[in-house]
Parts: C-alpha cells; sequence; structure tokens
C-alpha cells in the first residue's frame, strides 16, 4: 500500500490527484499481478513529479534540496537543532541579532559564520517552493474567478441592460399612449372650443337681435302716451306690451348670465386645453428622450460617462404621481367639456325658449292690437252713426223750434181778436154790458189762447234746451271720435307699423 504524493494542482491538470481516491495495486511478485495501462492522471502525475523531482527519483524519495524522510514525521520538521561543530572548531560563541528570532546561536570561527542547518535550508527550499506553487494556484484559481466574474459580469450587464431596454420600450409606449390620449383630448377640446365659442357669437348676435324688440315695445309705449286724455286707458295692449318688456328684460339677464357663463367655461376650456399641450409637450420630449435611450448600445458613439447621472433630483416626480398627474388632467377635461357640452345644451334651451316665447308674446301684442283697433274702429263708425243722427235731430229741432215761434207769433193774431171783440163789448151801455153766454166764451178763449201760448213757450223752452242739448251732444261726438281716429291712428299708423318689423324666431335665436 503506497501513498502517492500529489504535486500541486495546475491550471491544465482537470483533476487533482489528492481528491482522487487512495489506489491499491498488487505486488509485483504476486502470480496473480496484472499490469495496469498508466491513465491520464498517472501521467498528469508524472509530469508532475518530473518538475518538483528533476532526477527522476521516486516519489517515494524526496530531492536532496528537500527535507528528507529519515529521523522526520509527515510534515518534515527539523530533525534537530542545530549545535556548535565540535571542540576542535576555534573561535568563541555568539549572541547575535537574529538569536531571538531564529532561535539559532551562530557559531563563530576564524573563517566563517554559520546560521542555519541543512535541514533548515531544506526547509526553506520547500517552502519557497510551496510558497511559489501557493501562489501559483492562487493566481490560477483568481484568473479562473475572474474569467468567471467577467463572463457572469458580462452576462449580468447583458441582461440588466435587456431588462431596461424592454423597459424603456414599455415606457416610451406607455408615453406615447398618454401622448396619443391627450393629442385626441387636445383635438376634441379645440373642436369644443371653437364650437362653444359659435354659440358664445350666436349668444351676442342674439342679444344685439334682442335690442329692436325692445326698443319696439317701448317705442309703442311712448307713443300710446300721446292718445288724448280720456283714451289714456290701460287697456289689454298695454298690459301686453308691459308684460313683453318685463319679458324681455327677464330674457335678457338671462342671456347676459348665460353669456358670463359662456365667457368663464370659455377661459375654463382654454386653461384645460393649454394644461393638455404643456402635458403632451413634455411628453413627446421624454419620448423623443426614450427614444434615443432604447436606440443607445455599447457600439454607440454618443455615450460619455455621467457622474453625477446617478443622483435624482428633488424634483422627481414618481411614476405613480407621473400617471395620477396625467389621468387627473384627462379627468379635469373630461369634467370640462361635460359642463361644456351642458352649458352649450343650456343656451340652446334657452336661445329656443326665449325666441318661442317673445314670438308667442309679441303675436299676443298684435292680436290685442288689432282687437283694440277694431274695437276704436267700430266706436268710431258708431260715434258717427250717433253723430249723424244728432245732427239731423239738431236740424229738425231747429226747424220745430222755428215752427213753435211762428205757432207763438200767430197766436197773438187770435189774442188780439179776442181781447178787441171783448173790449168792443165793454162799451156796451148800462144794461146791456151783461155777462151774457158770448161774453164767458169770449173770456174762455182768451184763457184758452193764453194756455195755448204758455204751452208753446214752454215747448218752445224744451226745444231750445233739446237743441242745445244736442250741440253739446254733436261736440262731444266730433271730439271723441277725433279722439278715437288719434287713437287709432297711433295704434295702427304707429305700432303695428312698428311691430311689423318684429325679428323673426330664428333672428331671435341668433342665427
Amino acid at each position: 500500500m503506497a501513498q502517492l504524493n500529489c504535486p500541486p494542482c495546475t491550471p491544465c491538470a482537470s483533476v487533482c490527484i489528492e481528491h482522487q481516491p487512495i489506489q491499491t495495486e498488487t505486488s509485483l511478485d504476486n502470480p496473480f499481478h496484472t499490469p495496469r495501462e498508466p491513465s491520464e492522471a498517472d501521467i498528469r502525475a508524472y509530469q508532475a513529479e518530473l518538475q518538483t523531482s528533476p532526477v527522476g527519483l521516486p516519489a517515494s524519495e524526496p530531492p536532496p534540496y528537500l527535507p528528507q524522510r529519515d529521523g522526520n514525521s509527515d510534515g518534515y520538521p527539523l530533525a534537530k537543532r542545530m549545535d556548535p561543530i565540535g571542540p576542535w572548531a576555534t573561535g568563541r560563541v555568539d549572541w547575535g541579532a537574529l538569536s531571538g528570532q531564529t532561535g539559532t546561536r551562530p557559531v563563530v570561527n576564524q573563517y566563517s559564520i554559520t546560521r542555519y542547518s541543512v535541514d533548515e535550508w531544506r526547509q526553506r527550499n520547500a517552502d519557497m517552493i510551496a510558497s511559489c506553487q501557493s501562489t501559483v494556484d492562487q493566481s490560477v484559481r483568481v484568473e479562473n474567478a475572474s474569467k468567471n466574474t467577467i463572463i457572469r459580469t458580462y452576462a449580468t450587464a447583458d441582461k440588466t441592460q435587456n431588462d431596461c431596454t424592454q423597459s424603456l420600450h414599455v415606457r416610451a409606449k406607455n408615453i406615447d399612449d398618454l401622448k396619443s390620449e391627450l393629442n385626441r383630448a387636445i383635438a376634441a377640446m379645440q373642436e369644443e372650443i371653437s364650437t362653444m365659442e359659435r354659440q358664445r357669437r350666436r349668444l351676442k348676435q342674439s342679444l344685439a337681435v334682442l335690442r329692436m324688440p325692445e326698443a319696439i315695445a317701448n317705442e309703442c309705449l311712448e307713443r300710446r302716451t300721446g292718445r288724448p286724455d280720456t283714451e289714456l286707458i290701460r287697456d289689454r295692449p298695454e298690459e301686453e306690451l308691459i308684460r313683453e318688456i318685463s319679458l324681455i328684460s327677464e330674457i335678457k339677464a338671462i342671456l347676459l348670465a348665460t353669456l358670463a357663463n359662456i365667457e368663464q367655461q370659455q377661459s375654463d376650456n382654454r386653461a384645460i386645453r393649454q394644461r393638455m399641450e404643456f402635458d403632451w409637450s413634455e411628453k413627446k420630449v421624454a419620448h423623443e428622450n426614450d427614444a434615443i435611450n432604447c436606440n443607445l448600445r455599447n457600439q454607440s458613439t454618443n455615450t460619455l460617462f455621467k457622474p453625477g447621472a446617478t443622483r435624482c433630483s428633488n424634483e422627481q416626480s414618481t411614476e405613480i404621481y407621473w400617471e395620477k398627474f396625467t389621468r387627473e388632467t384627462l379627468t379635469m377635461y373630461n369634467d370640462c367639456r361635460r359642463k361644456s357640452e351642458q352649458l352649450r345644451n343650456t343656451l340652446d334651451a334657452i336661445l329656443t325658449n326665449a325666441a318661442r316665447d317673445l314670438r308667442t308674446q309679441a303675436d299676443s301684442v298684435e292680436r290685442a292690437l288689432a282687437t283694440r283697433i277694431t274695437c276704436m274702429e267700430e266706436i268710431r263708425e258708431k260715434l258717427e252713426i250717433d253723430l249723424r243722427t244728432i245732427l239731423q235731430r239738431l236740424a229738425d229741432t231747429e226747424i220745430q223750434i222755428g215752427k213753435l215761434q211762428v205757432a207763438i207769433r200767430n197766436m197773438d193774431y187770435g189774442m188780439m181778436v179776442v181781447q178787441t171783440r171783448l173790449d168792443n163789448r165793454n162799451q156796451r151801455p148800462r144794461v146791456e154790458n151783461c155777462r151774457d153766454q158770448p161774453q164767458a166764451l169770449l173770456i174762455s178763449e182768451v184763457k184758452s189762447l193764453e194756455e195755448g201760448t204758455s204751452a208753446m213757450n214752454a215747448q218752445l223752452k224744451q226745444e231750445e234746451a233739446v237743441k242745445q242739448e244736442l250741440v253739446n251732444r254733436r261736440n262731444e261726438l266730433e271730439r271723441e271720435i277725433m279722439l278715437k281716429r288719434r287713437t287709432i291712428a297711433i295704434d295702427h299708423d304707429r305700432c303695428q307699423l312698428l311691430r311689423s318689423h318684429f325679428p323673426s324666431s330664428t333672428a331671435l335665436s341668433g342665427y
């Protein structure tokens, strides 16, 4: 049984001898001995022995410059301490500076000084060879570790770079997706702003057109204040005109408030669009930056050392806040656009209802004016008929008064006759002057004539009073007819003419 000495491992050795199990061989004297073919491990071990034992000594016998086995343990320690050469050596034993370190006392004679023994020399050679072999082994291990480190480092670097490139591609795609979404939102908001601007111009046009019905209504009221005093009544046209002016004032206030809301909404729309444009511009720059980073390779010529690039600035945001900021912007855009659409729908309803109400009220005013003019025409015609009747009656009354005056004057002749008869009869002599029947009849005739004359005088006074009443009625009728004609002229020639220029529903809607 022999244990093979294993030389130190070399870079070319695939299997270290000392890592192999101990092999046993049969003796040559054994009749059952069978020769064994040398293996690759045996060849490498032999080559190693040749390197450590160039003289070709077997491994059981160490070279003479190495510690010997005789008298030594397995670790080849010093066999014995170095003593003086002998009593024949001349000189003296002296203490050297190294004695405290080496543990030896140099033996000094007249020729030389001896510090170390042969065993120490051999041990030093063995230590030197072992140190060199250890250093070589360490260099081989370090070289292999360096190669493995290079391979691992490059593999890790390539994997990390590929992961970073893939992450940059994903990040660039996310940025591009949000940028595209922002671009669509910006286009939609621009369309909304244009639509809202058209609605704002429509509203301002409606306000401008609204001045016309307001002026017409005020002009009609002002013109109707020129009616004569007896015609200054609160009729239905006046109530409808006042209601129309009140309606116009309410609609005007609503339109002005809506215009202020639209202008504020336009300001909000432009602010949201500007925020989205800023965000889109920043994402465009970030996307271009990440696109450049995605195309950078180790062979790129535009890469430089940036010592401070790994330091994160205080202004950097997190990925969560980055997405939250854009989502908040898009949420604000959706809310702002929804409010804008609701405001536009409200404006459409307001303008449509306002135009309908104004046209309805205008029709009511026109119907009231037409009804009032018709009524005034009827009363004017009736008054003219009454005037003609009064004039006819006045003429008849004047004729009758003339007849009464003639009749009264004619009664004087009968009175003179009867009074003359009575006076003549009063001239009768004494007894003849009696109250006979003719005398009584003549007195009755005088009485009857006086009563008839008094009756005709009374009738004449009544006729004259009636005549004066007819004259007064004629004057009143003429004045009333004149007032009615003036009122009809105001309502017909002025108000209805002005009302004919009342704007249509389409114009009132702002188109």
